[in-house]
């Protein structure tokens, strides 16, 4: 049986998903098979020798060592696009309350709490409204930076809206090629991206190469007022470069999900408590989709959306065959002298398939007959091999 940990509230629709006389799940539990979690921080923890895969219900992995879980050969998976509708519906708010006085007009109506006389109230909001006009939507430029599951959304919901959308995304994969409009106009760097659009939105992983990716440098090449939205990480976006940019008038209004003290208190800046990805809806999906990834990886051994080891998928060879998977250093010769070993204790392989990424690299082999702990010792005591399972 297999043991699940889960921290944070995770979806009963994902965890149902795991069948309970195979699964045990709880909070609490010894030798864990796997973690499912959302924003529980994982730095600091021992890793348990059990442990072989961690799966985050979200986009972002930033909460866990993804480098030390490497090391020890645990594989990593998050859920992309799970929460890519939510996300962009906040985006769409976010553009609404950047064109229009929505959020001034509001608090205006409110501070009218003294009135008493409706028809006054009236006369007075039909002479005060021209203060919170704004523009349309229609016709404006949206540059999106980063085109994966959230951003190309994001420019198709602006293509429909009757808005230009232009595109800049230096790690864009043929996968989010194809999903992307066909009216979006791609860019070949951030600064000309920014120079040409009214609104940017910003749909980038927090990774060191995206790190203040918006910084004093970068917002000199933004349009003169210009309408910068945040709905993906902190971290790529230097706030104290922003309230610079608007001090100096170059930047029009911030609309961000990470409220920073020097954001606070600025009628240029509406600042959301992280609820990108806050609805019932997302919190399912991430969990379906962790789930399903997280089962396919311990009953098959097949990997889809990990961040640290290369995306694996193997058809189960048909009859009795047993599947052992191993995991090792991307160093040449491992796989070969894995071979041998099956050829010195006479094991016959039906199919197998190798596949590495970056100082990782990962193997599933099909073989005919149930191996021996001693073939599984051996394997595991070759140099570089990091974990060996056997299924």
């Amino acid at each position: 049986m297999y043991k699940i940990k889960t921290y944070n509230a995770i979806s009963t629709k994902g965890l149902d998903r795991f069948p309970r006389g195979e699964y045990e799940i709880a909070s609490e539990i010894g030798s864990p098979d796997a973690y499912v979690l959302r924003s529980h921080k994982l730095h600091g923890e021992a890793i348990p020798a059990t442990l072989t895969a961690v799966a985050r219900a979200g986009a972002g992995v930033n909460n866990i060592p993804v480098e030390d879980y490497s090391k020890r050969g645990v594989v990593v998976f998050n859920t992309p696009g799970a929460n890519a509708n939510a996300v962009k519906e906040l985006v769409l708010a976010g553009l609404l309350l950047g064109s229009r006085g929505i959020s001034e007009g509001m608090n205006y109506a409110q501070s009218l709490s003294d009135m008493s006389d409706a028809g006054e109230m009236h006369k007075l909001l039909e002479k005060e409204k021209k203060r919170f006009a704004g523009n349309e939507l229609y016709g404006r430029t949206l540059g999106v930076v980063g085109l994966g599951a959230i951003g190309s959304m994001v420019a198709e919901m602006a293509l429909a809206l009757g808005m230009k959308v232009v595109g800049f995304d230096p790690a864009l994969s043929v996968e989010a090629a194809w999903r992307l409009p066909s009216q979006v106009q791609r860019q070949d760097n951030l600064q000309s991206l920014l120079g040409k659009c009214d609104y940017v939105s910003l749909h980038v992983p927090a990774l060191e190469a995206t790190k203040h990716m918006i910084n004093a440098d970068s917002l000199k090449s933004a349009k003169q007022g210009m309408v910068l939205l945040n709905f993906a990480r902190d971290a790529i976006v230097d706030a104290q470069a922003v309230v610079a940019s608007l001090d100096a008038g170059q930047l029009g209004q911030y609309i961000c999900d990470f409220p920073e003290p020097c954001l606070l208190q600025r009628k240029d800046v509406i600042a959301m408590p992280h609820i990108g990805a806050s609805t019932a809806e997302a919190e399912e999906n991430c969990a379906v989709m962790a789930a399903d990834q997280l089962m396919d990886f311990l009953e098959n051994g097949n990997i889809k959306n990990s961040v640290n080891f290369p995306a694996v998928n193997m058809a189960r060879a048909p009859g009795d065959s047993v599947r052992i998977t191993f995991s090792n250093e991307n160093v040449s010769g491992v796989l070969g002298h894995v071979l041998s070993v099956f050829t010195e204790h006479e094991v016959n392989v039906i199919d197998m398939v190798n596949k590495s990424r970056g100082e990782l690299a990962y193997n599933i082999i099909d073989v005919e007959s149930q191996p021996s702990d001693e073939l599984i010792k051996v394997i595991a005591e070759v140099e570089h091999v990091i974990g060996v399972r056997v299924i």
